[in-house]
């Protein structure tokens, strides 16, 4: 992905999102030619020359200082997660040519890891990539994600479900958050790898695939997805109202686990209940499903055969 083109793109969505009068410049309004900001009035607020504020847009962050990334930062008024975006896009500017673009790796998961995710019984847990691929669950996951599952050639994907996937319309009972919030993390992986090979492939993919994943992934927003509340409406127990926190693995680079627990008081808890119970019997009769605590297992194997 260019990083210029990335840069000039989210600076000018971000100028478009903030009006005269969000920004404090009420005076300014009236009829006016351009949505949002014009350039000028980012520089002003911003502290520094029209012409500068002009290179930055048009895409060159190279050799921009902190100080200067955090007045741009405080005039399009960023939240946390465009911030770090910029921070990640400024970084990737000063990187130069010491970065190229990588193959796809395969990612595999530790013993620690998969153990980690057996041990958590009644709640649905997995471990993702930035580019949403599915690489680890416990029992529960598995049968929460179970119709992503369906796709042969490579490892579940989260986005490649819900935006070419009609089912995924009734699995997100609010398809339209899933979906934004989907294109968010990937527009936000993307800033903080852009060399990351698969993702690239994978947003070529949707883009020319599916026309919803297309109109977002333009609207260059991003996002931090660590804690909040996910609805389902599974095709087995029905709707699941559960709160969610996903934790950065720090011992594996860009892999997120996330859990979820059942919302209080929604009758949640049961539903998992019967989710278990018929992961139990239907999805370990499934030819390659994983058991728990399977590379474990696998690896002991191979350690007393040697």
């Amino acid at each position: 992905m260019d990083n210029r083109t990335e840069t000039r793109d989210f600076l000018s969505t971000r100028r478009a999102k903030i009006t005269p009068e969000q920004a404090g410049l009420a005076a300014y309004g009236g009829n006016r030619r351009v949505l949002g900001l014009r350039r000028g009035e980012v520089a002003m607020l911003a502290g520094v020359s029209v012409e500068y504020y002009t290179r930055l847009e048009r895409g060159n962050l190279s050799g921009v200082s902190d100080s200067v990334l955090e007045s741009l930062a405080n005039a399009l008024q960023l939240d946390d997660a465009e911030r770090a975006h910029l921070l990640d896009l400024a970084r990737a500017a000063n990187d130069g040519g010491r970065l190229r673009r990588r193959p796809v790796r395969k990612q595999s998961i530790r013993q620690g890891v998969q153990l980690t995710l057996d041990a958590i019984t009644h709640s649905p847990a997995f471990v993702r990539n930035g580019r949403l691929d599915i690489l680890a669950t416990n029992a529960l996951g598995r049968a929460l994600y179970s119709e992503s599952y369906d796709n042969p050639s490579g490892p579940p994907n989260l986005a490649r479900f819900l935006f070419l996937d009609p089912r995924s319309h009734d699995f997100y009972t609010d398809w339209e958050r899933a979906a934004n919030d989907t294109v968010a993390i990937m527009r936000t992986e993307a800033g903080r790898d852009p060399y990351d090979r698969g993702l690239t492939d994978l947003v070529g993919e949707l883009s020319t695939r599916s026309e919803e994943f297309r109109v977002r992934w333009a609207s260059h927003n991003v996002r931090q997805h660590y804690t909040g509340k996910k609805q389902f409406r599974h095709p087995i127990v029905g709707d699941l109202h559960m709160l969610y926190e996903a934790f950065e693995l720090s011992a594996d680079d860009g892999l997120t686990m996330t859990i979820y627990n059942p919302e209080p008081g929604t009758g949640t808890e049961d539903a998992l209940q019967l989710l278990a119970s018929w992961a139990a019997t239907t999805l370990a009769s499934e030819p390659g499903t994983p058991e728990p605590g399977h590379d474990l297992r696998a690896t002991k194997r191979k350690a007393n055969r040697n």
